[in-house]
């Protein structure tokens, strides 16, 4: 496939920019309109585009045909996000005057997005910009460009038909013809990437030195601890989908489970025995369960990490190999570990799930804690003291804190984001519209006086 020069970038930002001179302008119910349209066109070719992802992506039918639904889903909310961009209206000190705030479109906002999802986080960023009058210039992952050019195509259609072009823009290049550029160009105000914690590092650094704005979503080491009262049918159910759904590919993939005692060898047993019925395999085939990993790459990491884990002194328990077949294919990967285990602080982007026993909460919630991410966490239990400990101050630290969920599947009517080297960037649902525009405070004065604020006095 063509990959874009440093010239096609130029061309397409340029382009973005004249757009936007006059999308600012549109009023956002109308540009809510488009969006509301783009979203009906992706309903009509759901079942494709799913198909798609997972041929391109790897992840099981299922999952792809749900990361559509999840672009659906976010233009629903971008359509009424567009009627309520709405700003407060404050009390003036002074006389005869009127103060409020109002929201106004930043320009081009770029999107930096990861093979994982290779479409929905588009959407989170690209369907709020767009209702809120921004332009968008998208730079998916090298190894899933076609599913980017499947949708562009979808969008521009529609676009067209309301008589609009260079308002969701695609450029498919390297990161140093593409991604780079998008750091450094202050023509971009805004770049929303996700990544890893050491790609997201770099970035937001350059992005930061000319004083642009960036919304991060980068590694996640999200655990889920279970307590001895928990529904262990429900929190097996929770692991098992957090830590094999694709392939353990994504940013919210669970990675470490804490046990309590009284039930970790039962509950163990039982994981390990579910962890044997799951079936490795072509995407499309509806009794798979895990397809396989995006390249040779990420299976070598995964092959080098379970050679470190074994050294370190980690157990095994189930899977641990490199399937020999055609393809990128692993086992799914159960390891016993001891507390604070070195290894289980890196996040290995691959099917690997570590096992800890815990004497309580108090040990769950300072182990879950002590790595560097913190993205999504999850606890399982019928207590309403440890559920809310779990959700207080002092318990998780995550961006995302689920009671009887697991750390996947997160809905797009919530904020989306993590904590310390995930980034602290939030997308999707909630007052997420605030990161794509610039507020403006504005004060009227309509009496025939010139009073200044806190008193202060200057005549003339």
């Amino acid at each position: 496939m063509a990959r874009a020069t440093r010239e096609d970038y130029e061309e397409v930002v340029r382009a973005g920019l004249a757009a936007f001179e006059r999308w600012r302008m549109e009023p956002a119910p109308r540009r809510g309109e488009v969006v509301r349209q783009i979203g009906e066109e992706l309903r009509k070719h759901k079942l494709d585009l799913g198909t798609l992802v997972s041929l391109e992506n790897g992840k099981i039918l299922t999952e792809g045909l749900g990361e559509v639904q999840e672009m659906i889903d976010m233009a629903d909310f971008a359509v009424g996000q567009s009627r309520q961009l709405c700003g407060l209206v404050m009390q003036s000190e002074r006389s005869r005057h009127r103060m409020f705030e109002q929201w106004h479109p930043l320009g081009t906002v770029g999107v930096i997005s990861a093979f994982n999802f290779p479409v929905a986080v588009w959407a989170w960023n690209a369907f709020l910009a767009a209702a809120c009058g921004d332009v968008v210039l998208w730079k998916p992952a090298s190894p899933t460009p076609l599913c980017a050019l499947a949708v562009t195509r979808i969008v521009d259609r529609v676009l067209a038909e309301n008589g609009w072009r260079g308002v969701l823009n695609l450029v498919v290049g390297s990161g140093a013809e593409v991604g780079d550029p998008m750091a450094d160009d202050p023509r971009i105000p805004l770049v929303s990437l996700t990544g890893s914690t050491a790609v997201g590092r770099k970035a937001a650094g350059r992005i930061a030195a000319r004083f642009g704005r960036s919304i991060m979503e980068l590694g996640g080491n999200n655990g889920i601890i279970v307590l001895d009262d928990a529904d262990r049918e429900l929190a097996l159910r929770a692991v098992l989908f957090g830590a094999v759904g694709t392939a353990g590919q994504r940013c919210t993939s669970t990675r470490r489970l804490f046990l309590q005692r009284g039930i970790a060898r039962e509950f163990t047993d039982r994981l390990a025995a579910a962890y044997g019925r799951i079936v490795v395999g072509d995407p499309l085939d509806p009794a798979t369960l895990c397809g396989p990993l995006v390249d040779r790459d990420a299976v070598d990491t995964f092959a080098a990490a379970v050679e470190r884990i074994r050294g370190d002194g980690g157990e095994i328990l189930v899977g641990g190999r490199v399937l020999d077949r055609p393809g990128f294919f692993v086992e799914p990967t159960v390891v016993r570990a001891p507390l604070g285990f070195p290894f289980s602080f890196e996040e290995t982007f691959a099917p690997i799930l570590y096992v800890f026993e815990v004497d309580s909460l108090d040990q769950a919630l300072r182990h879950h804690n002590e790595v560097p991410q913190g993205l999504s966490s999850s606890i399982f239990t019928d207590s309403v003291r440890a559920s809310e400990r779990f959700l207080s101050a002092e318990g998780s630290d995550c961006g995302i804190a689920n009671v009887n969920i697991g750390t996947s599947g997160a809905e797009i009517g919530g904020a989306f984001g993590g904590e310390k080297e995930t980034g602290g960037g939030r997308e999707a649902g909630s007052d997420c519209w605030k990161a794509y525009m610039r507020r403006q405070t504005c004060t009227v004065n309509f009496s025939p006086d010139l009073p200044l604020a806190q008193g202060v006095k200057f005549e003339i």
